[in-house]
């Protein structure tokens, strides 16, 4: 999938930027009355949680259970919870990858799935028919990216890395459907956490902090060449004769809004969906990855080809 590389030309794009953030209390939902998908769930301690994701809270993973999924995921489904629990557990999102990824997947998003497939996570596409008399009237498909089978049913999982924000609207209604129709039990949905979310900024600063980036040509030392119209931007700021910035906070500034932006996929943009009531009432475990993932490496950073600047220079690139 693809990565929204669009320029804005907004100095106050990314808030909050100087701030670091502490990784807050999981936020869990495990309450035995029926509720709607859409009521908030409360933070509770991590000892609430299934007992395989003590790894995860430890290292401020969001978790959120939704629609009774607890229940049913630990009552029926112990497996897939150790095994999503394991995988998780070991992943590491290198700098170098942040900055250095172009269109496609992030060689991390790539390392995620093969984990996953290799436990028997596969991607499926689901044929729903509807048939009168022996004539088969209509049918609709439902890929998901990861699917296993267990004894007691059929468990989706959908990652969504870096994606336009819509995604996640398509996600939770294939799961609504899916669930509806009895070929899936529960569903799982792994994103970027608020705490990584609102790291972004500094992570990317540091980089180049680390590596004394001052300029242009610094940076294309680094495998780094901004399009034209990110360029252009970042310039703007540098040069401009009224409150002018320093290249590493323009060019930071350009980089995080346009690659990270708010329209993307993260934490707050899957709780407002589910706050709404989309994808109610599958059972849902929503899982944001945390900040802790982060691994400041001294990697050289992959180049990004040509066509990944003609397509992120048309504003229409999306990243998973």
């Amino acid at each position: 999938m693809l990565l929204f590389l669009g320029d804005q030309n907004s100095e106050h794009a990314i808030r909050g930027r100087q701030d670091r953030v502490a990784i807050g209390p999981v936020s869990y939902h495990s309450s035995m009355r029926p509720k709607p998908i859409a009521k908030s769930a409360e933070h509770g301690k991590p000892s609430s949680l299934p007992k395989a994701f003590g790894p995860l809270s430890r290292k401020g993973f969001e978790i959120k259970f939704l629609g009774h999924a607890q229940s049913i995921l630990t009552g029926e489904f112990g497996d897939a919870l150790s095994e999503i629990s394991g995988v998780l557990d070991r992943v590491e999102l290198p700098i170098t990858e942040i900055i250095g990824s172009g269109g496609g997947e992030t060689k991390f998003t790539q390392r995620l799935r093969r984990a996953l497939a290799a436990l028997g996570w596969q991607k499926h596409e689901f044929k729903i028919a509807k048939t009168i008399d022996g004539v088969q009237r209509e049918s609709i498909s439902h890929e998901v990216d990861h699917v296993k089978r267990f004894d007691a049913g059929a468990i989706a999982c959908e990652i969504e890395w870096n994606n336009k924000d819509p995604f996640f609207d398509r996600d939770l209604e294939n799961f609504k459907r899916l669930h509806a129709e009895g070929a899936i039990s529960a569903a799982i949905l792994i994103t970027r956490g608020k705490s990584l979310q609102n790291a972004l900024w500094d992570a990317v600063q540091r980089f180049a902090a680390d590596r004394g980036i001052q300029d242009m040509d610094l940076l294309a030392q680094h495998s780094v060449v901004p399009t034209p119209k990110q360029r252009a931007n970042i310039l703007k700021r540098v040069n401009r004769k009224g409150d002018p910035l320093p290249f590493v906070q323009a060019w930071t500034d350009n980089f995080v809004s346009n690659k990270f932006g708010q329209a993307t996929t993260h934490w707050s943009k899957l709780m407002d969906r589910v706050d709404r009531g989309v994808g109610n009432p599958c059972p849902l475990l929503l899982i944001g990855l945390p900040a802790s993932i982060l691994v400041f490496d001294a990697a050289p950073v992959e180049a990004v080809t040509d066509d990944d600047l003609k397509v992120s220079d048309a504003g229409s690139n999306l990243q998973e």
